[in-house]
């Protein structure tokens, strides 16, 4: 058998720059059909679907405010700023937005749930379950008896996470915690429904809770003490080590023995 002879130079170079020629053709094509397809106007963005929680703001709504801030079309449209439109307009917490071919876009919405009023009167804002912060207009809150919550930026888990522990102590003396408020100097401070202040001082949830436990279990046998009921409580002061001090309507008491924290 003959040895198979080596292809010429030429030939060689001639297949070479044939396979050239064959992929730049390929990718020419590839490029015109791409542009083609972002210029040509059955893929412009359609229209918009929207699904989920949709129970403050409606769906026409919702694509007014989003549509003029989405540029180009199926193919090149950001989907991470149509994604910020939707959680910038209020109420929205987070938005999923995906593709859907030939031009439409769906859009899966989560709303905040709001379980308490955030800051002073004098602001618009809401805590959502997740202790999160947001704004929204108050009057569009369906519940009418959600707490204020306050306290430093940045600490609204934390204080949500304080009013999860502390509004059930409070609840066998029928009375509700409508305040709760982390001061700068790290003391947390009870408003109830009646109106009493009272101050549970500083520490991690456990130390705060204990004290609230304490006054809460003794407060009866206080008031009765005094001829009152729980309902007359104006204020209390749980910052001792071993009591706390107490005004009642009518009647001025102290039960501690030692100085405050």
């Amino acid at each position: 058998m003959n040895p198979a002879l080596p292809v010429p130079l030429d030939v060689r170079l001639m297949n070479t720059a044939a396979s050239v020629v064959y992929a730049a053709c390929a990718l020419l094509l590839a490029a015109a059909l791409a542009w083609w397809a972002v210029r040509h106007p059955v893929f412009s963005v359609a229209g918009i679907t929207v699904q989920g929680e949709v129970a403050h703001n409606s769906v026409p709504t919702l694509r007014a405010n989003v549509a003029p801030r989405l540029a180009g079309n199926f193919f090149t449209v950001d989907l991470s700023v149509a994604r910020r439109a939707f959680e910038s307009v209020p109420w929205v917490r987070q938005a999923v937005v995906r593709r859907e071919f030939p031009n439409r876009l769906r859009v899966m919405l989560e709303e905040h749930r709001p379980v308490a009023l955030w800051g002073s009167e004098a602001e618009s804002k809401l805590l959502n379950s997740f202790g999160e912060v947001f704004e929204a207009n108050v009057g569009d809150v369906e519940q009418e008896d959600l707490p204020r919550l306050s306290g430093p930026d940045g600490q609204s888990q934390q204080v949500l996470a304080m009013y999860a522990a502390v509004k059930p102590l409070f609840e066998p003396l029928d009375l509700a915690v409508q305040e709760l408020a982390l001061t700068p100097r790290g003391n947390w401070q009870v408003e109830l429904d009646n109106g009493a202040l009272v101050e549970l001082g500083r520490g991690t949830p456990a130390e705060v809770t204990t004290r609230a436990q304490r006054f809460i279990q003794t407060l009866t046998q206080v008031a009765a003490r005094n001829g009152r009921r729980v309902d007359a409580l104006l204020s209390a002061d749980l910052r001792y080590a071993e009591g706390y001090a107490v005004r009642l309507r009518g009647v001025g008491t102290t039960n501690a023995d030692a100085g405050k924290k």
